[in-house]
């Protein structure tokens, strides 16, 4: 492979695509941070993205056309793409979905599983594993098969944790692929995976070394990795270069922290319909504002930021009827119990601090529960404080885009383990996301802060956030691919980089 053949249309593989298709026949574009980064990379290069059929609309559209790629023109302006939607069995994707993928590799790969209590792997997770697991995993890579029927050396990129078995099924039928993948959530420790049973973790790591690059937000998820590799694989692992041998293949380990598209979003901030939410923020507006907009997910540690902020009202009782947290949080997977039972105990903590701190004129929490981006962005701009206190997070474009629009130097609350945290720490509060009382103390120290400090850390964080985008993100990596290409091909290559 050349330099030049890299410039060749690129496969994407993602369980979730750009879009979805609705019964009613709207379009909607695909939600969460891997679809958010893999848009800016289909608009960067020419690209065919094969991803699940999501709704039963989706599987009528791949029958549709075929099951072969068609063009789309995704919402919001974001670009044309060429998109091939797979449909698998439902009951497959409801054993690959809903027991392997979430909650269990999520589980693992954020240190959610309570030991003492879960999980319990018998016949039916290992059954979820073969019959659903593997089979989504085979459609996908099926379908990136006849993708590159035909081409020389083709390139994939294939993405997250659902697809952990896809570039090994692809390997294994063309050797002669070059393989890139990358994990969008955090990489845990060796003593972490060994909740998989011993046959099913040595797949998955099979699974993801048959690449030959592999990708992760930070460098701390990528020592982790190959921590693994040496300790449960048992592999040759150079550490300090981020290679791993297996078999007679050389792959690459490599960060990639993931930016925003800071321009695209300061799109969003002008748009008169975030104009009319500010109207009505501002209307509501105490003397103080603390912003938090999450996913309802386990990882995002909501009940300890609630929990925090009761702590603080009981503490410094000066802000009664002064400040107001709003919570814009999205549900989530409410069909996995785990996520169904969490919901139910974020709305009963909220309800329990505004019943011990609320009088008829004020409810210091203002939960919202739904998916609007205007009003989350209306939300950015007019906060004080802003908490990402997330147990683990593989990246969190939330940290980066609330500063980012923010017109009050407001202060961010960042916790340690949140991918974000190695680009922005320097200028955040940072805190142990499980210190409900360190918390609590960062929100009287954020809101106690001189003007100078808030203006230099909301100085700091603003230039860090606009010093790259995405196309520096797939910049770096097509520049990967190259140099490994070059490797392969007997040539000088510059040195690695983390």
């Amino acid at each position: 492979m050349t330099a030049a053949d890299t410039t060749r249309p690129l496969v994407l593989v993602s369980n979730r695509g750009p879009v979805t298709f609705q019964d009613d026949g709207e379009m909607k574009r695909g939600t969460g941070g891997l679809v958010t980064a893999l848009t800016g990379l289909a608009s960067h290069r020419e690209a065919t993205w094969i991803a699940s059929a999501m709704t039963d609309r989706d599987t009528e559209v791949a029958q549709e056309n075929g099951g072969r790629p068609f063009a789309v023109d995704a919402p919001d302006d974001d670009g044309q793409f060429s998109i091939r939607l797979v449909a698998s069995d439902p009951q497959a994707y409801d054993a690959f979905y809903n027991v392997i993928s979430n909650p269990m590799l999520w589980f693992i790969q954020h240190y959610l599983w309570d030991l003492s209590n879960a999980p319990d792997i018998g016949r039916h997770e290992v059954d979820a594993y073969e019959h659903g697991y593997k089979v989504v995993n085979r459609d996908l890579a099926d379908a990136v098969l006849e993708e590159i029927e035909g081409q020389d050396e083709p390139v994939v990129m294939v993405h997250d944790y659902q697809l952990y078995l896809v570039p090994r099924m692809v390997r294994e039928v063309r050797p002669d692929v070059f393989l890139h993948h990358f994990v969008h959530i955090p990489w845990t420790q060796p003593d972490a995976w060994r909740v998989l049973p011993k046959r099913i973790r040595n797949e998955i790591y099979l699974g993801l070394l048959a690449n030959d690059i592999i990708g992760f937000h930070t460098r701390s998820y990528r020592r982790n990795f190959l921590q693994c590799c040496r300790d449960l694989m048992e592999l040759d692992v150079d550490m300090e270069a981020g290679i791993v041998r297996v078999e007679d293949r050389e792959v690459w380990v490599r960060a990639y922290p993931l930016p925003i598209d800071y321009a695209a979003t300061r799109r969003v901030a002008a748009r008169p319909r975030v104009a009319e939410f500010e109207e009505k923020v501002l209307a509501r507006r105490r003397e103080f504002s603390i912003v938090r907009v999450d996913r309802a997910d386990l990882s995002k540690n909501v009940l300890r930021g609630f929990t925090a902020f009761d702590l603080f009202l009981t503490q410094n009782p000066e802000f009664a009827e002064r400040i107001t947290f709003t919570a814009q949080l999205i549900p989530s997977r409410t069909d996995v119990e785990q996520y169904a039972d969490y919901l139910e105990r974020i709305e009963a903590v909220v309800a329990v601090v505004n019943h011990r701190h609320g009088t008829p004129d004020w409810m210091p929490i203002d939960l919202k529960l739904r998916d609007d981006l205007d009003e989350a962005v209306a939300s950015y701009k007019h906060y004080d404080v802003m908490m990402v206190n997330a147990m683990f997070d593989g990246m969190n474009l939330v940290a980066k885009e609330g500063p980012l629009v923010n017109e009050r130097e407001g202060v961010s609350i960042l916790g340690e383990n949140t991918g974000a945290h190695e680009e922005l720490g320097e200028f955040a509060l940072s805190v142990n996301p499980f210190d409900v009382q360190e918390l609590a103390d960062a929100i009287c120290a954020a809101l106690h802060m001189e003007g100078e400090e808030r203006a230099r850390r909301a100085k700091g964080l603003k230039e860090i956030i606009t010093q790259r985008d995405p196309g520096d993100w797939i910049d770096d990596q097509i520049a990967d691919i190259r140099s490994k290409a070059r490797a392969g091909a007997g040539q000088a290559v510059s040195p690695t980089r983390s």
